[in-house]
């Protein structure tokens, strides 16, 4: 345990050492003897046992007499946090993970009339004209973040948007017809994912998926972003998607920890 010298008077020395008996357990050893925890954080025995004990009584760890082990009433502690974070807080590891991985950039967008605009975002290198930081906002039209956002709204949400948004040519790439956007916004829903080849920039290729909350409904979108020079279409699908979705997957999971997650 970390030398307690220089800590205040404040400082509750029994509940470090509680907490460093939980720490005590991780992935690679899920069970621990007394003798292991009491190694692993430098208690005696005595006080190791006396935690234990205690937090078996709380019901965070149980035992069947020899090997000690936590209970999903841990997950309790974590969950006091992740229900206090807004989304921007929820996704931003996840993003900085992502992009690490693939070394492209990633964003989160979420749908403000007929834009998308950024919540957060974690840049690799500059593949844009204009910079993007949070609170950028694009056409939704032209973008795979707004296409997956898109294909996510009502029926009569979706209907509103196509009789109200304006279509202008980004690109020659770009889609300017609200019957044939309807048609890529059913394919995306189908197969779950969208990629816009050079829609909103030249030269700019990006695949997204949506990100769903507790109930299923299409809360905002993750994408990655890359350079056409460095990649094609297939490959963007075949090495970005995968990850991509693993990610969107692991911040579901925290979304559904803290289903109260602010955008901002």
């Amino acid at each position: 345990m970390e030398d307690s010298s220089a800590r205040g008077a404040h400082h509750v020395q029994s509940l470090e050492r509680g907490l460093a008996v939980i720490k005590a357990f991780h992935a690679g050893s899920p069970e621990l003897t007394l003798s292991d925890v009491a190694k692993a954080t430098g208690l005696t025995r005595a006080a190791a046992r006396r935690f234990l004990l205690t937090l078996a009584d709380l019901g965070y760890v149980r035992t069947d007499g020899k090997y000690f082990t936590l209970t999903a009433r841990v997950l309790e502690l974590g969950y006091a946090f992740l229900s206090s974070l807004s989304l921007p807080q929820v996704v931003q590891p996840h993003l900085e993970r992502l992009s690490a991985e693939v070394h492209e950039s990633s964003s989160v967008s979420v749908l403000d009339g007929t834009d998308i605009v950024y919540v957060a975002r974690v840049s690799v290198s500059r593949i844009m004209a204009v910079s993007i930081n949070v609170g950028t906002r694009f056409p939704a039209h032209a973008t795979s973040m707004g296409h997956v956002l898109l294909a996510g709204l009502p029926p009569a949400k979706l209907a509103e948007y196509l009789s109200s948004a304006t279509f202008d040519p980004l690109t020659p790439r770009t889609i300017t017809s609200p019957v044939a956007l309807r048609d890529e916004l059913d394919t995306v829903r189908e197969r779950g994912w969208a990629l816009v080849d050079q829609e909103l920039e030249e030269g700019l290729r990006s695949v997204a998926v949506p990100l769903h909350d507790k109930d299923g409904a299409v809360v905002a979108a993750v994408n990655l972003s890359t350079h056409a020079s460095r990649t094609t279409a297939e490959s963007v699908r075949r090495e970005l998607l995968p990850p991509l979705r693993a990610t969107a997957e692991r911040i579901e999971a925290d979304l559904a920890m803290a289903p109260s997650a602010r955008v901002s």
